[in-house]
């Protein structure tokens, strides 16, 4: 495969603000010095307490939370999760009584097995062992993987096999550094689609091809998956500068910053990201955004053909800054934003009433304590003004659609895949920007914003979570990082470590995978064919983060996100295409085009 050689773009971290939470439900909040309507106030605390009680997207260090089914690790299904009728329970206890260690084996995923063995513990008290998946670098496998990967799924297609994806893998015991199995191919098939005598006969060809091949001790993993595309003229967009902007994280949304969520005027609910600002020409003044072909231009909407838009009385297909769902959570995010700090200013007033009115001659740590609730107190309802008027702003001049137009669609893809000579898929398409609704003098370029959920001491431990990676770090070419990555992770092994801002996941970390993965995605657009992916592995990304751009912890970019594998209840593996060649795509369709420059 060839490199991963991409332009540099910045990446600006930013400290991220916490929200005060409480266990209880609050009342009797005082409100009247904030000028607040008591409705709206009623909101923001419902709003808050959804928020807080919902689990928190982050970073993980576990990689993988499967549903895998396997032989040599071959499972009959899930249903055991799914139904609790009495067929489905006599199958659960055919496939245990076969291998006492089926739902062991993958603990922490819920998912039966038939083996063979994996490390158990022993004795009566004796708790399973959690698994986690890796990425796999430098295997004795990797100079022909593609060739050998590409026959596996022919010979699983002749079979009638619907598989989604092909990932190799390798498994290690949580929290250990090194994998127990250092490379599993973990086939995906869609949900209920193969039988448990399919399933054996399937695996037993592919541990033939990989015999041949001449790895025979290599395991074969069938996964329920199914691989999905991550999808889902008014007012100036805000300005941006996390630096100053007192409430960065709740602001973001409304501004051009990069990863801005864009969707279709005529169908909102289509939401993507802009993955990357390009000017069209040296003397041409028009800005373009890179996002998806399956954004721009949604089915059932489109007809997959593709479009150009050359003729200027032709009908413009509008789109919007902020789709249905990116303009929903933008204000519920502030709602609960508020309804935090009314619950953190609550609680000081309580402590403030409990440690009394100043008195001479006081216990020091009295008047320490009351004077940093005070200070609490003042700093909560300033924020809570700050957010306020921002939640003004945007709920009166940017709440229909129409007030959010920001462009229209320049050129879409006709979406393709297995696109030769490197079997990656063909899908972007460029957003010309009205420039009457860019604020210009505040215009970021291609910055990434990497705060909110991720602060600046988060982005250090969690991108150099080795000292020795921190000093005097230099990036080496990235023809041969993918392959033979130069990071260490948190156990001290080598790979490559990525960080993206996505519209749904926010700020993530993740490592990329030194194996290609195969995917498929059947029914939209009528294509059925197979794409070659990048993949990353952890909870990197979410519906709604297709076209996130994926950079490397210096700011080169590695890819974009096209799709996303999803395992259990989430997706579990991210897809990208390499930049480079989506680069080559643009170029060839715009030669004059080029890269905004990142804007200080």
């Amino acid at each position: 495969m060839a490199g991963l050689a991409g332009p540099w773009v910045r990446l600006a971290a930013w400290d991220h603000w916490s929200t005060p939470s409480s266990a209880s439900k609050m009342s009797s909040i005082p409100t009247h010095h904030l000028n607040l309507d008591q409705e709206f106030v009623a909101a923001c605390l419902a709003t808050s307490t959804q928020v807080r009680n919902q689990s928190p997207i982050s970073p993980t260090d576990t990689l993988i939370s499967s549903t895998v089914f396997s032989f040599d690790r071959l499972s009959r299904s899930n249903y055991g999760q799914r139904m609790a009728t009495d067929d489905v329970v006599s199958k659960v206890t055919r496939l245990s009584d076969k291998y006492p260690n089926a739902y062991s084996d993958f603990y922490g995923s819920g998912t039966p097995c038939s083996g063979p063995d994996w490390r158990v513990r022993k004795g009566p008290e004796a708790q399973c062992i959690e698994r986690e998946a890796r990425p796999v670098y430098r295997h004795a496998i990797g100079p022909t993987w593609l060739s050998i990967g590409k026959r596996i799924y022919h010979d699983l297609e002749s079979i009638g096999v619907k598989w989604t994806s092909i990932n190799p893998l390798a498994y290690a015991d949580a929290g250990e550094a090194k994998p127990f199995c250092s490379l599993i191919l973990s086939i995906g098939v869609k949900p209920h689609a193969l039988l448990y005598d399919a399933a054996v006969a399937a695996a037993a060809i592919v541990k033939e091809i990989l015999a041949e091949a001449g790895f025979p001790t290599i395991e074969v993993a069938f996964v329920e998956s199914v691989v999905t595309r991550s999808v889902t003229a008014g007012p100036k967009l805000l300005s941006f500068d996390p630096l100053f902007d007192d409430i960065p994280d709740l602001r973001k949304p409304f501004t051009s910053a990069l990863g801005l969520s864009i969707a279709p005027l005529k169908c909102p609910h289509f939401e993507g990201i802009a993955a990357l600002y390009f000017g069209l020409g040296k003397d041409d003044k028009r800005t373009a955004i890179l996002t998806c072909a399956h954004v721009a231009r949604p089915t059932p909407v489109y007809i997959n053909t593709g479009m150009t838009r050359r003729n200027t009385s032709r009908a413009r297909e509008e789109f919007i800054a902020l789709g249905n769902m990116g303009y929903n959570n933008a204000v519920k995010s502030m709602m609960a934003t508020i309804g935090h700090l009314l619950h953190s200013i609550k609680t000081s007033n309580n402590l403030l009433g409990r440690l009394g009115e100043p008195v001479e001659g006081e216990n020091s740590k009295v008047t320490q304590r009351r004077k940093e609730h005070v200070e609490l107190v003042a700093k909560a309802t300033k924020k809570i003004e700050e957010v306020n008027a921002l939640h003004d702003e945007v709920t009166k001049r940017h709440t229909t659609p129409d007030q959010r137009v920001v462009g229209f669609v320049l050129h879409s893809e006709k979406i393709e895949v297995s696109v030769e000579p490197h079997g990656f898929t063909k899908d972007w398409a460029l957003i010309e920007l009205y420039d009457e609704n860019i604020d210009w003098s505040t215009f970021k370029g291609n910055k990434v914003y990497v705060g909110g959920n991720l602060s600046i001491a988060d982005f250090g431990s969690s991108m150099f979570p080795q000292p020795i990676d921190r000093a005097n770090y230099r990036y080496p070419g990235m023809d041969a990082e993918i392959r033979n990555p130069q990071h260490l992770d948190v156990h001290g092994e080598k790979c490559l470590l990525v960080v993206k801002n996505g519209l749904t996941t926010g700020t993530t970390v993740g490592r990329t995978n030194g194996l290609e993965s195969f995917t498929r995605i059947y029914g939209d657009y009528g294509i059925n064919d197979t794409s070659v992916e990048i993949a990353t592995h952890g909870k990197f990304s979410d519906a709604g983060d297709s076209r996130s751009i994926v950079l490397a912890r210096d700011g080169r970019i590695v890819g974009i996100v096209t799709a996303g594998a999803c395992l259990t209840d989430g997706t579990d593996i991210t897809y990208l295409t390499p930049y480079w060649w989506v680069e080559q795509q643009i170029k060839a369709k715009y030669p004059g085009c080029f890269l905004y420059d990142v804007v200080p």
